[in-house]
């Protein structure tokens, strides 16, 4: 196999894993809490994978794949816009700002343990 293919299958399992994981998160956290959860631990995954020392295809089945498929800005959009057009803009305000602090320094942390470890 060439090495682009090797690549793309890394990212297409790392993915279909990260995806299933995302669903075993919304099945157990059926809120908008599910989007935190999964937002931030993927920012954490994404950082630490970034600064350590990995495999380029172990960094694009877990980078890549997994933490793409993992996380979700869409879901997070859409849970915004839904909870502000609800009537409770200080909620979709404080969910908005608060994933992305949260995501911000999960990446940082993620970092972090990456350089440690390295």
């Amino acid at each position: 196999m060439t090495g682009s293919l090797v690549a793309a299958m890394a990212v297409g399992l790392g993915g279909a894993l990260g995806a299933v994981a995302r669903h075993a998160v919304a099945l157990r956290i059926q809120s908008r809490w599910s989007l935190v959860v999964v937002n931030t631990a993927g920012s954490f995954a994404l950082g630490a994978v970034i600064a350590a020392p990995v495999d380029s295809v172990v960094g694009l089945a877990v980078g890549v794949g997994f933490c793409g498929a993992f996380t979700t800005f869409s879901s997070f959009a859409v849970e915004t816009v839904m909870t502000a057009e609800r009537g409770e803009p200080v909620v979709a305000t404080r969910f908005a700002v608060g994933s992305v602090v949260a995501a911000v320094a999960a990446l940082l942390a993620g970092s972090s343990l990456g350089l440690a470890i390295s």
